[in-house]
Formats: C-alpha cells, structure tokens, sequence
C-alpha cells in the first residue's frame, strides 16, 4: 500500500496521459464534487468534451469554479493531464491566490497500456503519435514539478501502485482547533523576563527552575495553556531567560508560541544572513554571546519550527503576531505568514518615520475572535472581535495577557522603561466628541459586557440614513428602548395574547415574580434632564425628548417647555439631591399618539388642528351646561375634556444619573421614582396602574389577569409584563431577561391584525406565527442599550457610547414581522 499524505484543504492537480486512469483514480478516493474535471467543462461551454477548439474557455471555467471552491476552503482535485508547463502554472497560481498549498498526484503507467485502454474508448480518436508525445511530457515533467511551486508531489508508477494507493490526510501545521483551552494569551514580551514571570504568577501559573534558579518551565493548577504572540526577544534586559522559560513550557505542552517578526529577524542573523542590526537585535546578541553555543543552537531551532499563526477552539480563536484577515486564517502560504509576521502597510512613513500600518481591524468582520501583538498601544482596545495584546512592557508600559474564554484582561507594569521608543507609547488620544464614519459603516462586529453581536453592511446603512437625516444630537442621544417581544401565543378561544401565556414565559425562565404595567396608548419616549436648563454634559438646551428611534418629539419651543415641566417636578421631588445627581434619563409613554406627529399636523393639517382646539372648548362648554340640566353626560364630557388636555408623560423608569445606570434596582424602585414625579406634577404626569404577582401565587395571578381583562376590556391596549428585579434581572442560568414581555388586549389587536382577525380560520393561521426572531431582536438590544447606560455613566468617550446606541438602531433594520 502506498500513501498518499495531503492538506485537508490543497489543490489537487492529476498529472497523467491519456489513459492513465486519472479519471478512475479520482472517483475512487474523492468525492464527485471534489473533482473538477477538463473534459466535463469542454462539455459544458461546448457541448462536446473532445472539442479541444473549447479548451482554452473550458479552463477558464474551471480555474474560476475552483477559485471559488478554494476560497470557501474545500478541497479541489482537477483531472486534467496537466502535462505542460503553462497548465500547471496556472493551478499553482489559483492555489496561491487563494493560500492553500498545490499537490501533485502522476499516474504513470506503461504508453501501451494507456494505448489500449485508449481504442477502447470510442469517444477518443487521437493517434498513437499524440499519446507518445503525452509520454514525452510526462518525462520531462518529473523534475520540474517542485521547482514550479508544488508543495508535495506523489508519483505512482504502474497499475500495482495505483491500485494500492491511500489517500492520507493531513492538517496543517496552524490547525489546532481541537485545543479549546482555558488559554492565557501573552504580550508583546522583549526580553522582559522579571516582567513575564511576574504576569504568569499573577495569572496563577506555578514556574519551575533548574539548579541556577533559572525559570525553565511553568505549569498551570487549572490546566491552562499559554500562549504567546511573539517577539519574546530584543530590546529588553534579558532575552535568553524569556526565550528559555518559553522554550521550556513549549516543549512540555504547557504553551504554544508564533513567531514574530524580531524573532525571525533574529533567525536569518543566526543562520548567517546579512540583516541590518538595530532595533534591538545588538542587545539580544550580546546576549546569547554569554550564553553556550548549544544554546542557540536551540533558540535557532525553535525559531525556524514557528508556526504563523494558529486557529484554537474550533476556529473561535486565532492568534497571530499582527494579526490576521479572515481570508488567511487556516491557510499556508508565504503570504499569509509575511501578514501574520508584519502586518500591512500603506506605503507612507509617519512623523516618526516608521511605517503607518493599514487598519486593518477596523475592516476585519470575522467571526473567529484574532489576538495579536506587533503594534504597542497604551490601552488593550476591542475592534470588532480583535484585541492588540501589546502594551508596550519594553518601553516602560505594562506586560498583558488576555484571559480566554473569560475576556478578562491581566497586566503588570514595566520594572522600568527598558528601551526608549520611537515614537511615544502614549499616542495623542482621540478626542471624546470626534465621531468617525468607519466608526458604523460597513459590516461591523461590536463587543459590550452583556455579549456582542454583528451588525451586517445594510442595517447600518439604514440607521445610518435615520441618523445623518432625522436624529438628536449625538450627545443627547444616550440610550434607545428596545423592541419588545409579545408573549407567547395563547391557545385560549378567541384569544391571540393573554396574561397566562406571558406568566408561563417568565415561569419558564426561572422568574418568580413580576411586575404587570398597564400600556398606555401613546408614544415611547425616551427623556434626558438636565438640572440647569443650559448646562449638564450634553451639550446646550439642557436635555432632549426623542422617539424610540432617536427622532425629536417636537423641536422648539415645545421641547423646552416639555423639559422645563420635567425638571421642575424632578425639582419638586426632591430627586437631584437624593440621587446625587445634576441630570436624570427617563424612560416613559407620551401621550396622546398623535404627539409625535405634531410638526405633521402643523405642517398639512393645520386647519382640521386649529378647528379641533376651536371645537373642544365649546363642546365642553355645552356638556357642562347639559350637566347642569340633569342629563347622564359626565362620561361624554370627561372624554371630550381629556381630548382638549395638553400633551401627558407617563414615567415607569428611572435608567440612569450621574452616580450611575440604575437597571439593577428592582421595578418596585423605579414605579416609586415615578409616582413621586406625578405627585409633584399630577396636571401633567401620568401614573402607570401596574400589579405586583407572585407567580406561585394562583390568587395573585387570577386578580392581575381580572385586571387585564378590565383594562383592555374598555378600549385599553394591554400590558406589559416585566421581571420584578428590574431591568438587568437574569435568568438562573446568567442570561438576561427579556426587559419586558407585552400582552396586547383582544379588541386593541384588530387595529394590527384586522377586524375579523378573531375569526377561526384567521386566528388559526395566527397562531403559527414564529416569534423566535422577534425576542432574539428584543434580547440583543436590551443587551446593547445595558452596555450604552454603563458607558455613559462610566464617561466612555461618546464614539463608544454612539457605537451602542447606533448598533440598537440598526438591529430596527431586521426583517421581522412589525405586527408582532
């Protein structure tokens, strides 16, 4: 038996004559659509597979198809007889376009046999004189293969070893996916050994010495494995210790390690090559000079069997030096590892005369998250699912290790600063209030504290577009309310949603107690306060009302005097001083519904508005006097006297001040801040009905759905059903909680669905709807508007705060169903 070992992901060039059996050999140990075959595109363009006039677009074809196969990581193996020079170079140069390795696999077999099997077939009517000249080629390509950039090159001769052959595949040497850690992932380490000693004690690792006292390995309690991102060496005070320790645990399975671009520097000087010595390497070679020469013997060694990079955990993580873009992650090629080495850069020198280094994180938006080093930074940044783990140690900063799965991030600080840099490791900061258009274009990956989500290209063009066109100023725009799921579907007759179903919802979810708010028939609102009407830390006009989308409510002069209203009640509540704060973000119900349309009414409706506020009084008026008669209108003259009131805010939550969010105190906590405002104003705050239920407690339960039926009964919309413990409640499991579950009245759902949507046939087709997409939307945007609270109250710089609440806006822009 003769095996045949290859890449999992290679392509695969047949090399044979006529006759060699390639075709044969490819159906036995490929899979059909594996093989891409030439006389099967000469058929496709030309209907013909013998039409060798077809030959030149059939391999055009194919060298496409396989492209796309490649880059999509799939193995591809091309029956072709590929016995030319120019056939074989354009396959080695698909498979280095896309960096993966090519393998040639010749079939030999004796010209008369190949003959024989060839008049056989009664679709080849070449001579004998084309399959001698096929024989000659095959000859003089036995040596040219290597030297044409195949990376392995397996020869069969004869029938017998053709038959016996097995394929053998092989992974890649940056294919670990198997290792899923618990991972310690280390920094930039220069030669700072005090110092990467120190950080591994820290993170819990135990280090062994040898008779001199000198750290020759480490070991983890926990069984972690560390591994480090390269440039162990240069420009720090001890290179040879780090390099030991670091060899020490590599070779016992303790720790992985790739190369980086000081260690390979160093390779080609040991190795006797001509490299400009500076940077460091003078440093790092007066050390070795003190070290014996099997040593570095060793060190050379070590260097030259790096890896570029490696894939962890199932491909969730890649570590690289510089980092690495989602098309080269799992791949081999030379240009893959100078990437994974240097980076990318664009050409120019800064005004420290170093390379400015493509961005090339801002564009990255896989999902594998990608560790790295190379570029010293003050502060370990996420942007989009990678984090720059260089934090200058060397230069006087700290010595970092990213914590994995955990995220969590551990330093030291630098003994001293080691070597001076070149350009200052503390880069002029960008300034808070910049905001950059990369900062929300394009498919982006956003990282929070509650989790993280990907935001595709298109969802945040459109949010983009509300944003530029009709939204408050960036500074004012701190939070956006999430969509909010319906309860499950209930199978009650005649009823689509009801409190049971809900209940059952939080029930399931580990909940034992919640809150039932009564939905007012308005407008979400979203409310920043401050207590100066022209200070605070949002800019001039001393707050905002906005939509749920971010757009203002009324535009002056009605938004101050909204504002005003609101910061006298807030005032006379005494909740400045209680809450130590000097402004307040309120999450509340505007109502009437036509609130929000105001600048629409003033605008096209201005006539039917101005004869409304001229109509009301006197129906009132006359109502009054009808009363006066004795006539049964008190009902018809309250209603008509609510229509004639001014716009009314109803709060039921207080999110956050300037001492902090307020998403963990329970709803109890929050309807009491509210209450407290509609008694300071009750004119113009509106109290919300709400219950209080134990869900263990049937008697509870059976009086809040009573309520329901009550309130929904007389024309009210429903409820909204939340966790008692508030807003940033989890589940058992450590999961959020959906903030909020609605339960929409029977009557108040024929303004969605339609007047006969009760019907049996319509309310049967209902009741199929899915609402899996709809509370999965609901979740990541509570979890995004939690993480904007925190950065706002934190002081986060306002380009991280715009990033959360854009990503909210751009979650609107999901494909669900808007009746749900």
């Amino acid at each position: 038996m003769t095996v045949l070992d290859i890449p999992e992901l290679a392509l695969v060039a047949l090399v044979g004559i006529s006759g060699s059996g390639k075709s044969t050999f490819a159906g036995r140990h490929f899979a059909s659509s594996q093989v891409l075959s030439s006389d099967a595109f000469r058929a496709m363009v030309a209907d013909d597979e013998n039409d060798q006039s077809a030959s030149a677009e059939a391999f055009d074809a194919l060298h496409y198809v396989a492209g796309k196969r490649l880059r999509a990581g799939r193995l591809t193996v091309v029956d072709a007889t590929n016995l030319q020079p120019h056939a074989r170079a354009a396959l080695v140069r698909v498979a280095r376009e896309h960096d993966v390795l090519p393998v040639a696999i010749v079939l030999d077999v004796p010209e008369a046999l190949a003959w024989e099997r060839t008049e056989a077939r009664s679709d080849r009517t070449f001579g004998r004189q084309v399959l001698a000249r096929m024989s000659r080629d095959l000859r003089r390509s036995y040596g040219q293969l290597a030297r044409e950039g195949f990376r392995k090159v397996h020869v069969l001769r004869g029938t017998e070893e053709i038959e016996a052959a097995e394929i053998r595949y092989e992974r890649l040497f940056n294919d670990r996916r198997e290792l899923t850690g618990p991972f310690d992932i280390v920094g930039d380490v220069h030669g700072c050994r005090v110092e990467l000693e120190a950080l591994l004690t820290r993170l819990g690792w135990r280090l062994d010495r040898d008779d001199a006292g000198r750290a020759v390995d480490a070991t983890h309690p926990s069984g972690r494995t560390a591994v480090f991102v390269g440039d162990l060496v240069d420009r720090g005070p001890d290179s040879p210790g780090v390099l030991r320790l670091v060899m020490g645990m590599v070779t016992a399975g303790h720790a992985l390690c790739v190369p980086g671009n000081h260690e390979q520097k160093l390779l080609r000087k040991l190795r006797g090559r001509n490299v400009k010595v500076a940077h460091g390497l003078a440093e790092t070679l007066a050390q070795l000079d003190a070290e014996p020469a099997e040593f570095t013997a060793e060190v050379a060694a070590f260097v030259d069997g790096l890896v570029s990079h490696y894939v962890l955990d199932g491909g969730r993580l890649v570590v690289a030096h510089a980092g690495l873009k989602e098309e080269y992650q799992g791949r081999a090629s030379g240009r893959v590892r100078a990437f994974a080495l240097y980076g990318e850069t664009t050409g120019e020198t800064d005004e420290y005369g170093l390379p400015v280094r493509y961005p090339w994180a801002r564009e990255y938006r896989g999902s594998a998250m990608v560790v790295y080093g190379h570029t010293p930074t003050p502060e370990p940044e996420w942007v989009n699912n990678t984090i720059c783990v260089d934090t200058g140690c060397v230069f006087g900063g700290r010595l970092t290790a990213l914590r994995y799965p955990e995220r969590e991030l551990v330093s030291v600080p630098a003994e001293r600063e080691w070597y001076a840099p070149v350009r200052p490791l503390t880069a002029p900061a960008r300034p808070d209030e910049v905001l950059e258009l990369t900062d929300v274009t394009g498919r982006r990956h956003v990282e929070h504290a509650y989790g993280s989500l990907t935001v595709p290209a298109e969802n945040g063009a459109a949010a983009l577009e509300v944003m530029s066109r009709f939204a408050v100023d960036p500074r004012r725009l701190v939070w956006l309310p999430p969509t909010m799921a319906p309860c499950s579907t209930s199978q009650l007759a005649g009823y689509l949603e009801h409190p049971a179903e809900a209940f059952a919802d939080y029930r399931a979810a580990g909940v034992d107690r919640v809150v039932c708010e009564e939905k007012h028939m308005g407008s979400r609102a979203v409310v920043l306060v401050c207590r100066v009407p022209d200070g605070g830390p949002f800019g001039p006009g001393g707050g905002v009302v906005h939509t749920r989308t971010g757009r203002p409510f009324f535009g002056e002069p009605l938004d101050t005097e909204l504002l005003d209203r609101v910061r006298a009640a807030v005032t006379g509540a005494g909740l400045w001083d209680e809450l130590a704060t000097d402004w307040l973000l309120l999450d509340c119900e505007l109502l009437p519904w036509s609130a929000k349309a105001t600048g629409l009414i003033r605008e096209q409706y201005a006539g039917v508005g101005a004869a409304g506020r001229a109509g009301l009084p006197v129906a009132v008026a006359t109502l009054d006097a009808a009363i006066g008669r004795g006539l049964d209108v008190a009902e018809l003259r309250d209603r008509m006297a609510r229509r004639r009131d001014d716009v009314r805010l109803a709060p039921f939550a207080v999110l956050a001040g300037a001492k902090g969010s307020y998403g963990d105190r329970d709803h109890g906590w929050h309807l009491a801040m509210a209450d407290r405002l509609c008694a300071a104003d009750p004119d113009f705050f509106l109290p919300t009905g709400r219950r209080v239920v134990d869900l263990s407690d049937g008697a509870a339960v059976r009086e809040a759905t009573e309520w329901w039926l009550a309130l929904t009964g007389t024309g009210g919309e429903g409820m909204v059903v939340k966790p008692y413990a508030g807003p940033a409640a989890r589940s058992g499991r450590g999961s959020l909680l959906q903030p909020g579950i609605k339960c929409r009245g029977r009557e108040y759902l024929r303004i969605i669905y339609g007047p006969e949507y009760t019907e049996p046939e319509q309310l049967a087709a209902l009741r199929r709807r899915s609402l899996g997409r709809k509370r999965g939307l609901a979740l990541r945007e509570h979890a995004l508007g939690l993480a904007a609270l925190d950065a706002l109250v934190d002081g986060a710089p306002l380009w991280r705060r715009h990033e959360l609440v854009f990503a909210i806006l751009a979650c609107e822009s999901e494909p669900v169903d808007p009746r749900l």
